[in-house]
């Protein structure tokens, strides 16, 4: 990719002012895609600038003006729709298939909905008692999106930002930069002014950091472990900063014996192994009454054994591999304490699935006989 060593600020791809890079690898091959730039605060105050330019003129659009824009970039993320499903493929191992009617999918589904939603938007309302309320941007919003749902969050995040008249800086998951990348691009072809939209690339601590803190940033919204959503809480409360945050959980489903034991727990167990379990809503426990303990152990066993690992390049419904080795070696180490614990495993277990010497891949395992912790 061309623009894969620089930083979209300004309407344009600069170079970076930091000289650290990071290599991006495929999960499933180990190999080498790319190497991106890793940005400073430097970079950030350069993108701040810019957004808070195009704040003064953006922010007076009328909706009408932004309804054409968002329109627009319907039209582009629809022709690049391939270009963003190969590339989450490539860069966090979705299988083309789901990362086309998932992944990539959420970039459409979001903008249309946030465009049905902003037709419909009134700007003034007048309240019972007379008074006029009046809907306004908040001013440049920083943005933090995570790499298990990429496109999702991203959409969810910028677009509802260049919606409301507000400009914005994103710095996307440094592990999953070749999609925003591309987004970056279907935006500047929509036509956005100059500075509206801002990418850099870097990690938490530094670029993240820089953003929550950065006293011409109204905004932050970050979606990502509980750690570092705490960062950013900390970090933008010396500037008053409005937040939102979405972070991590260990999502519980609850089994009672008069449900439909089949189609609950073979949908539990499909749905915590989806995105190759790498989500914040996976159903990650199974609570269940004591009396059908015995059913649902062997359902979720067969459930479990008929998960299909492989090649995220390939059709089908199978899943791919997790999306680096801190990932897989977090999984192993997972694994390994359940059995040192005295959990018994029901499916899956230690290693690469069988026939599988390289790549992220894990058995799709499931314990019992575990404390609810």
């Amino acid at each position: 990719m061309e623009n894969l060593n620089k930083f979209y600020i300004d309407g344009r791809w600069v170079a970076p002012n930091s000289s650290q890079t990071m290599s991006v690898l495929n999960p499933a091959t180990e190999i080498r895609i790319g190497t991106i730039a890793l940005g400073n605060e430097t970079d950030v105050n350069a993108a701040v600038v810019a957004a808070t330019k195009a704040f003064s003129h953006y922010s007076q659009s009328s909706k009408a003006e932004r309804l054409q824009l968002l329109k627009r970039l319907m039209t582009g993320t629809q022709e690049r729709f391939e270009d963003l499903a190969q590339a989450m493929s490539s860069e966090m191992g979705a299988p083309i298939s789901m990362a086309r009617d998932a992944h990539a999918d959420a970039a459409v589904g979001h903008l249309q909905g946030f465009i049905d939603a902003l037709e419909k938007l009134e700007e003034r309302d007048v309240l019972a008692n007379g008074d006029v309320q009046v809907y306004e941007p908040i001013g440049v919003c920083g943005l933090i999106t995570p790499w298990n749902w990429p496109m999702n969050q991203i959409a969810l995040k910028v677009i509802p930002a260049l919606a409301t008249g507000c400009t914005c800086v994103l710095k996307p998951s440094e592990h999953t930069p070749i999609s925003a990348m591309i987004y970056a691009e279907i935006i500047h072809e929509a036509g956005y002014p100059a500075g509206v939209f801002n990418l850099i690339q870097g990690d938490g601590p530094t670029v993240g950091s820089a953003l929550s803190r950065h006293p011409d940033i109204q905004m932050m919204s970050f979606t990502g472990s509980t750690r570092a959503g705490t960062a950013v809480t900390r970090d933008a409360a010396e500037t008053v900063k409005r937040v939102t945050l979405e972070l991590g959980g260990k999502s519980p489903n609850i089994v009672f014996a008069d449900c439909d034991l089949k189609e609950r727990v073979t949908a539990s167990v499909d749905e915590c192994m989806y995105n190759t379990g790498q989500s914040c809503d996976a159903p990650t426990r199974l609570l269940v009454e004591r009396s059908c303990l015995g059913e649902v152990l062997e359902i979720a066993k067969r459930a479990g054994d008929a998960v299909v690992i492989g090649n995220p390049m390939k059709e089908g419904s199978h899943i791919g591999p997790l999306f680096d080795r801190i990932q897989f070696d977090r999984v192993q180490k997972m694994i390994s304490v359940g059995i040192d614990e005295g959990a018994t495993i029901l499916c899956g277990g230690l290693g690469r699935p069988d026939g599988v010497s390289k790549g992220w891949f894990v058995k799709p395992t499931i314990f019992t006989d575990v404390s609810n912790n």
